[in-house]
């Protein structure tokens, strides 16, 4: 039966790619329901387990974070890396790299899973480690308030097996149970530079808990990140940019440590400087000799991050919002957002592109043009000059653009 399901789903994988479809759910979904053991038997066998990282922000970079970490150590880590995050996109994913026998030749599977779908996985697959980064208001259409969120990422962390890592910055995060927990957290000086949910509510909210973290952002400078590992501070220049990218390595950091404690910690931190942005997460494709930078933004707190690591003087830039089920169907979050550190935007685009350019308006922030076609508003916006260029884009809207870019689909 595994053979032959393994051999099915392999076959509807290449012909959705033959006929320009990304190949992700489709396999998944036919796997899942015709060899529904199909990811534990897969999953169980792997030495070091599995590792699920979830939350509303980063999980695909922390996810590549600790994929490349442990890789550096000598670990064959199995990851979805284009950041299909639902169940059946990690089938698909475990698709391509296992062979029609059955035999799955890694050491651990690190997987990023949507809140919801962390639930689903963990019903069926016994999770070794998880990783909770941050509950955000996201796609409130789909998962209701986000309290509602926390109750369903405990359910993952309390059938984690080993340890869950927690983000102590987080209070709703930060009293998830489960077997053993430990923190990361920021220094007290950085609190302000991180808003979570209730700070973009109520900047007065703001709390320093007394959780003890271990590993702890202490210091930031520009890219270069200082972390305090149980009392010892190591500094690193990193390639990743933005300032909540150098905060999801602490948690990586934190996670990888506890899986292999037999590894220095600096030998963690020696890698890191040279992991570069995940897919559409900060990726800069070079095109006619211009650069132009891909940020996903599908919430306030990750859109007022993006624009405190991104907006300055130098750049041009454009934002396309789509409303499609991926991105959430309620776009009223944008009002959560203070875009006045750009100094104008060349383009807006995508399905909601009027609610974006009104809300701009409001902040008086000059738009210069919009156009609700993505593939025309994006031709237009990278060949008018030779400035280097930034696009802001929510989920559907960045598959789109990085498409029209790359000439590739998702997978």
């Amino acid at each position: 039966m595994d053979s032959f399901s393994i051999l099915l789903g392999k076959g509807i994988q290449k012909i959705s790619k033959l006929r320009g479809g990304g190949g992700s759910a489709l396999p998944g979904l036919v796997i899942e329901k015709t060899n529904p053991n199909f990811l534990r038997k897969t999953l169980s066998k792997l030495p070091y387990g599995v590792v699920v990282i979830s939350g509303t922000n980063g999980k695909t970079t922390t996810t590549k974070i600790v994929s490349e970490l442990l890789a550096k150590q000598g670990l064959k880590v199995f990851t979805n890396k284009t950041g299909s995050n639902f169940v059946r996109g990690a089938i698909s994913a475990i698709l391509e790299e296992i062979k029609i026998s059955g035999k799955f030749d890694y050491d651990i599977a690190v997987l990023e899973l949507d809140e919801a779908h962390a639930v689903k996985f963990c019903e069926n697959v016994p999770v070794n480690y998880s990783l909770v980064l941050n509950v955000q208001r996201d796609q409130l259409d789909r998962f209701g308030e986000i309290d509602h969120t926390a109750e369903l990422l405990e359910k993952l962390t309390s059938s984690t097996k080993k340890c869950t890592v927690l983000n102590r910055e987080d209070s709703r995060v930060a009293k998830l149970k489960s077997q053993k927990v430990i923190y990361y957290g920021l220094s007290a000086p950085l609190l302000k530079n991180f808003p979570n949910d209730d700070n973009l509510l109520d900047a007065k909210s703001e709390k320093k808990s007394n959780k003890k973290a271990s590993v702890t952002l202490d210091k930031l400078k520009g890219q270069i990140a200082t972390y305090d590992i149980e009392g010892q501070k190591f500094s690193c220049d990193l390639t990743l940019k933005g300032i909540y990218n150098a905060y999801n390595a602490a948690g990586a950091l934190a996670l990888c440590h506890e899986i292999m404690p037999e590894i220095p910690v600096g030998e963690f931190i020696k890698y890191l400087d040279c992991i570069e942005s995940a897919f559409g997460r900060g990726e800069v494709f070079k095109i006619n000799g211009t650069d132009v930078e891909l940020l996903l933004v599908k919430n306030p707190a990750a859109f007022q991050l993006s624009l405190a690591s991104f907006a300055d003087n130098n750049h041009e830039y454009m934002i396309a919002i789509n409303d499609e089920t991926a991105d959430g169907h309620d776009v009223s979050w944008l009002w959560n957002v203070d875009f006045k550190a750009l100094p104008r935007v060349k383009y807006v685009s995508g399905t909601r592109a009027a609610d974006m350019a009104l809300r701009l308006k409001y902040d008086e922030i000059p738009v210069d043009g919009g156009n609700p076609d993505i593939t025309i508003a994006t031709n237009r916006f990278m060949s008018e000059s030779k400035n280097p260029k930034r696009i802001f884009a929510t989920y559907t809207a960045m598959l789109e653009i990085r498409k029209i870019i790359t000439g590739k689909s998702l997978l």
